[in-house]
């Protein structure tokens, strides 16, 4: 009986014959489970400076975009600065309604969609080719003196542009003179609507198009000059190695900024579109934003302003999200979203 007792505890204990003595085996021990929080929470500890760093963008963001949504509530209410936002009178869709049902709420809506569109159409292909034309010149001074020249425009004010636009386009301006002494006649630029999208987007293109090359640049010298040697060895004409070596690595690229862009088509900014408009232009360059500083600051219905506002953004939200899915689609499944 003790023998069988024996018996069942040997297996406890081994016996290592080469060194001729025993060996405790024992249980292995526990492995205690870490909470994902406290994983975090430590890589937090240890990586708190770069928390540190980030700390006051995130501030910022939160204070100055996400606190100042809570007023886009006044667009479904009757606003009046006695009563609060709280304290006015809740009245729906009314001015969603209003500014939809308004009878140059189509001539608006069509002004904005148009000149955004044409300026997209038409700004957003220059910076690739300029990029793709510095690209291939390879005198490192010359390529900084033209780079510079390129962008400069983009450091003027905005303000300033647009008294430069008035002035050179102005009946007294060198460009009616150059059309009198040329043609002997002189066209009021300012005050014709059909010049005013193409007097803007000419503009706008002027002053971002060189700074907007920049990020194509970058790019572009990621790839391996041998590359456009072999190619050129192998009898590849300039256009061949643009098309088959620049543009897929630009591709990525394009693809991100031309979402951002058709996504904020209706984001276009009221400041240039407002100094250059007249009361002759006012049929083409009456947009969204204009209306809104209108009616919102000038007329003081902040509601009804606020509303077109919310009403400009939803849009803004859908195109992003259409041409998103557009370009994976296109783009072998590689988008933004």
């Amino acid at each position: 009986m003790q023998n069988l007792l024996n018996q069942e505890k040997e297996p406890e204990e081994e016996f290592d014959r080469s060194k001729n003595k025993k060996i405790n085996k024992q249980p292995p021990a526990k492995i205690k489970k870490i909470s994902k929080a406290k994983r975090n929470l430590d890589y937090i500890k240890k990586n708190y400076i770069l928390y540190l760093l980030i700390a006051p963008a995130v501030i910022l963001t939160i204070i100055f975009k996400y606190i100042p949504m809570y007023g886009a509530v006044i667009a479904f209410k009757d606003f009046s600065p006695m009563k609060g936002i709280l304290g006015s009178d809740w009245v729906g869709l009314k001015h969603f309604t209003s500014f939809l049902t308004s009878p140059n709420f189509l001539e608006i809506f069509m002004n904005t969609i148009k000149l955004s569109s044409f300026e997209l159409l038409i700004g957003f292909p220059i910076p690739i080719i300029l990029a793709l034309m510095l690209n291939q010149i390879r005198k490192a001074k010359a390529k900084k003196n033209i780079q510079l020249a390129l962008y400069a425009p983009h450091f003027i004010s905005v303000v300033v542009i647009s008294g430069m636009v008035f002035l050179f386009l102005s009946p007294t301006g060198p460009i009616n003179v150059l059309l009198t002494n040329l043609f002997g006649t002189s066209f009021s630029f300012m005050s014709d609507p059909d010049a005013f999208r193409s007097i803007y987007i000419t503009s706008g293109v002027w002053q971002g198009a060189g700074w907007a090359s920049i990020i194509y640049v970058a790019a572009l010298a990621n790839v391996d000059p041998q590359l456009h040697d072999a190619a050129t060895i192998d009898g590849a004409s300039l256009l061949q190695r643009i098309i088959h070596i620049d543009l897929p690595v630009l591709k990525p690229v394009m693809a991100v900024l031309f979402i951002l862009a058709a996504g904020g088509i209706m984001a276009i900014g009221f400041e240039k579109a407002y100094l250059l408009q007249t009361a002759m232009n006012l049929p083409t360059s009456e947009i969204i934003p204009t209306y809104v500083y209108k009616k919102g600051l000038l007329a003081g219905d902040y509601s009804f302003a606020t509303a077109v506002g919310l009403f400009n953004a939803v849009i803004n939200v859908g195109l992003l999200i259409f041409v998103n899915q557009v370009v994976k689609k296109l783009n072998e499944g590689e988008g933004l979203l």
